[in-house]
């Protein structure tokens, strides 16, 4: 059916007996179209052979940085890139306790740490081991770094012990990558209104008012509702990398606070969904000066004015028919400065996080927010990469587009 055609894969086995399964499930990847590059330990060749792993794949087996008859080079950066997977199966605790503290001693766990595409790994091993306080921890750090975790299965081991530490069948293997790239256009003909970024306030022409926000999260969201197939109309602010262009994606680059509101008001009608994560500056000089003020002279005293508060704004023209969402960055009481928020200004949905969380809030790849609903309901979504935060978001945001 070429459900992955296109896709380049790569599979990381290391040195556990369920290496043998691992042929059959190249060959499910490959009749489903993906180009499958096998990066393997020097362990995992003695369950299963490179000749094997070769003759399935149609590539060259990789295990270390170079030939040592010609002296290629293996570069770890390119098979990074790449790549639009990696599957690690089986992953052994030992190499997966390198996953989890960054240890790059061979060509697949340096290849992995310089990958910019999802990583899934299958923790394969016996059972006392699996359930180990430790590769516990390190399957739950692995998680946090947005690493897409595969859990095994109950059954009989190699040690004759029975119990979770049973790789998948290659069948259910490839099914789950193949489910990761056909994901449903369950959002096709739905119109999302997103802002992001922070919005700068001039003083002159030359200094401004403005906020350490990256743009990140509400980057992310809009490539979340993209994947599901919504057309999305992007307001964003001043940041610091180019955001590049996407079908179905509409950039609106904008600097003020009253810019992004004029772009939000003249979009909104037209949205289904509105996410503003734009981090909205409150206040902009009331005068700002028209030329650079000089140092030399005595600076003067600048006089601060309240901006639209577009988030209220669009609460109180919210049809019946419309989502709106809210962002709220918190230092102090932030549950109930949360809720307070939500209700104020007419919003279905509100993303809290705070400051005070490590890996959280600005300048960050990461995030930690808690989801709190209109009717008074609660999720909390613990620390992981925006990337994986929106898709969480996103998620719940559906729920409410179908209730």
């Amino acid at each position: 059916m070429n459900r992955l055609k296109g896709k380049k894969i790569i599979v990381g086995i290391t040195g556990g007996i369920a290496a043998y399964k691992i042929p059959l499930l190249i060959r499910y990847l490959v009749k489903e179209g993906a180009e499958v590059q096998v990066v393997m330990s020097d362990f995992a060749k003695a369950f299963v052979t490179p000749l094997t792993l070769s003759t399935v794949s149609g590539k060259p087996v990789l295990s270390s940085f170079f030939d040592e008859k010609n002296g290629e080079w293996n570069s770890h950066v390119d098979l990074g890139l790449w790549a639009d997977a990696i599957i690690v199966a089986p992953l052994t605790a030992n190499t997966m306790a390198k996953m989890a503290v960054g240890i790059a001693d061979n060509l697949l766990t340096t290849t992995i740490l310089s990958a910019r595409c999802p990583v899934f790994y299958a923790p394969t091993m016996d059972l006392d081991m699996f359930y180990h306080a430790v590769t516990q921890e390190n399957i739950k750090k692995l998680k946090k770094l947005g690493y897409i975790y595969i859990p095994p299965d109950e059954g009989d081991l190699a040690s004759g012990l029975k119990g979770a530490g049973r790789l998948k069948e290659p069948e259910e293997l490839a099914n789950i990558l193949i489910d990761f790239f056909s994901k449903k256009k369950t959002l096709s003909g739905k119109r999302v209104l997103i802002s992001a970024g922070p919005t700068y306030e001039p003083i002159d022409p030359v200094r401004f008012i403005g906020n350490r926000s990256s743009g990140k999260m509400g980057i992310a969201l809009a490539h979340a509702f993209i994947e599901l197939g919504a057309v999305v109309d992007l307001v964003i602010g001043p940041v610091a990398f180019p955001v590049k262009e996407k079908d179905n994606l509409n950039l609106y680059f904008v600097e003020t606070a009253a810019q992004m509101d004029l772009k939000c008001s003249e979009l909104f009608p037209k949205s289904d969904v509105a996410v503003m994560a734009a981090a909205v500056s409150d206040f902009t000089p009331k005068n700002p000066a028209k030329s650079k003020i000089k140092k030399e002279t005595s600076f003067p005293q600048i006089e601060l004015v309240p901006t639209v508060d577009i988030l209220a704004k669009l609460g109180k023209i919210k049809k019946s028919n419309q989502i709106l969402i809210g962002f709220a960055l918190e230092t102090d009481n932030e549950l109930n400065n949360a809720r307070h928020k939500l209700k104020r200004k007419n919003l279905d949905m509100i993303v809290m996080n705070s400051l005070k969380d490590f890996g959280a809030g600005f300048g960050v790849d990461t995030n930690k927010v808690t989801l709190i609903f209109k009717d008074n309901n609660e999720i909390e979504i613990p620390l992981n990469s925006k990337e994986m935060i929106a898709q969480e978001i996103v998620g719940e945001i559906k729920k409410m587009i179908k209730s």
